[in-house]
């Protein structure tokens, strides 16, 4: 019986990794064992860092909330203490939108827990 070899299969799966090294420099953009290793490092970074994307993003608002309350006298502690104390649920990511974009609404927001 003749040998059978899945060379469509193993194509494809070639194809697959060299078509995602695209835009990589050197060997590791168009050589298949060079580029299978690059490609594997840059989704494992890839997978790590949309975790710490969310990290990022929530010290950026912390940030611009602190700076917002501190205009009106409260730190951020306090200001997010009052928040829950007088049942306001607003995300972070509202109040660092308002405190950058919307200064009025945010004071009126200060204004209502103080």
């Amino acid at each position: 019986m003749p040998r059978s070899v899945n060379s469509v299969a193993k194509r494809a799966r070639r194809k697959k990794i060299l078509k995602q090294a695209k835009g990589y420099f050197g060997r590791r953009k168009n050589v298949y064992t060079v580029a299978k290793n690059a490609v594997d490092k840059a989704m494992s970074y890839a997978y790590r860092d949309r975790k710490n994307n969310k990290r990022n993003f929530r010290g950026l608002w912390i940030q611009r909330i602190n700076a917002g309350a501190r205009e009106h006298g409260l730190s951020y502690s306090q200001f997010m203490g009052k928040l829950k104390a007088n049942n306001i649920e607003l995300n972070r990511k509202v109040l660092a939108d308002l405190a950058m974009n919307n200064p009025d609404a945010f004071k009126a927001i200060v204004d209502k827990i103080k």
